[in-house]
């Protein structure tokens, strides 16, 4: 009993030696002393590889990875995996696989399905079936490794390159370039240049500077009396509208009545005889003449129309009406308020209230009031011939407040 003890004593030491010598060693330091987790966690990160690295490439769940490492054999859907995982884990990490399967099922008392015996395959089933079942989540499987290696994360500066930084700076710079360029461009294009006009302005071109310079022209002062263009913006502004065709007045005299002097191509020279010889030679037959027709100006522009407009002496409400049912104007004219009634083609229409305080002034004519007292004036007919048919020249005597009102009202529409 005891060679047989010392016999397999010696092989067991032997065994250990070829572990050892398997795994490489860690410079004389005992591998049975440290966990196979342990080792394995060392070796894969002498690979620098993580737990996902090596999902990837073994194709095994990194679950089932960290359960090899801390040797939980319940967190395995099947047992019959177990032995498969942990030889293919032990080959990528460079151990010997058949050592490493034998020191898990040490660690963990798992014996594969088909054990050394039937008890400890019946104890190993029971220790699984006795596990409470759970549901790993792998994030957390990872997050409660132990990993003595993990990829440090990128700092958010280690993808800037300083190239990438001078072609930045260069783009930038061009796109400035062609923006200022852009608005050079525009704003060449954008500005007036005045240049100068080698001929004289009109006023100074009229003038000689020679037509003084004769004999005696300097002997009394000269003086020049040089009428300036200017805009003539109001005449042009109040000036008749022409006429498409010139109105003529017919002219009913005989023609031995038109004085070829005053009218014709003649019209106009001085010929005292030619005047005369009718008056003489009607004379001598005991017949007076009877005086030449004087020619007619040719109207060639329309007649100003006379200008209306409605003012209240006191309150009033006021509402003027186009022809077609248009409301032109409609609110309460207070005193001295006023309203000049536009010109159209066919005549407004007037309904007021307190119609005694109602009066109308036609070319500076006070006329009215539109009605007596405080009654309403209903359908007047806004326009001059109107007023002036329909209504009288207004009493200031009746009511004391009108030549005050129609004194400002007229005032200020003179002056406009």
């Amino acid at each position: 009993m005891a060679h047989d003890h010392g016999q397999s004593k010696g092989q067991e030491t032997a065994a250990a030696v070829a572990a050892r010598s398997a795994i490489g060693g860690f410079d004389g330091y005992d591998v049975t002393d440290v966990a196979l987790g342990d080792l394995m966690r060392g070796e894969r990160a002498t690979l620098g590889k993580s737990l996902l690295d090596v999902e990837r490439e073994l194709k095994i769940r990194a679950a089932y990875i960290a359960a090899i490492e801390n040797g939980d054999v319940g967190a395995f859907s099947s047992p019959g995996f177990i032995a498969g995982y942990v030889r293919s884990y032990a080959r990528y990490l460079a151990m010997d696989p058949e050592w490493t399967f034998r020191r898990f099922c040490e660690e963990t008392g798992f014996y594969g399905v088909h054990g050394p015996s039937a008890q400890q395959a019946r104890d190993a089933k029971r220790m699984i079936s006795d596990a409470p079942p759970r549901k790993l989540d792998p994030n957390e499987v990872i997050k409660g490794a132990r990993i003595s290696f993990a990829p440090k994360r990128d700092s958010l500066l280690s993808g800037v390159e300083p190239g990438a930084l001078g072609s930045f700076a260069v783009l930038i710079a061009v796109v400035m370039g062609l923006g200022y360029g852009a608005w050079a461009i525009l704003h060449d294009i954008q500005r007036l240049q005045i240049a100068p006009v080698d001929q004289a302005p009109l006023p100074l071109a009229q003038l000689d500077p020679l037509a003084g310079a004769t004999d005696g022209a300097f002997a009394a002062p000269q003086g020049f009396d040089i009428a300036m263009p200017g805009p003539d913006t109001l005449g042009r502004l109040y000036r008749p509208e022409a006429l498409e065709a010139p109105v003529l007045t017919p002219r009913d005299g005989a023609l031995a009545t038109l004085d070829p002097d005053e009218v014709g191509t003649l019209g106009g020279l001085d010929r005292a005889s030619s005047r005369e010889a009718p008056r003489l030679v009607a004379a001598a037959g005991g017949v007076e003449a009877d005086e030449p027709a004087a020619a007619s100006p040719v109207q060639v522009t329309a007649a100003r129309r006379e200008e209306l407009v409605v003012f209240a002496v006191r309150p009033s409400w006021v509402r003027v009406t186009s022809a077609s049912g248009a409301t032109l104007f409609e609110g309460t004219l207070n005193r001295g308020d006023s309203y000049t009634v536009p010109i159209a083609e066919q005549a407004p229409r007037l309904r007021s209230g307190n119609a005694g305080s109602v009066y109308f002034a036609v070319n500076g004519v006070t006329m009215g009031p539109a009605g007596p007292g405080a009654t309403i004036a209903r359908d007047v007919e806004l326009s001059a011939d109107a007023i002036s048919a329909n209504f009288a020249m207004a009493d200031a005597q009746a009511d004391p407040d009108l030549p005050d009102v129609a004194a400002l009202v007229l005032s200020v529409d003179g002056t406009q």
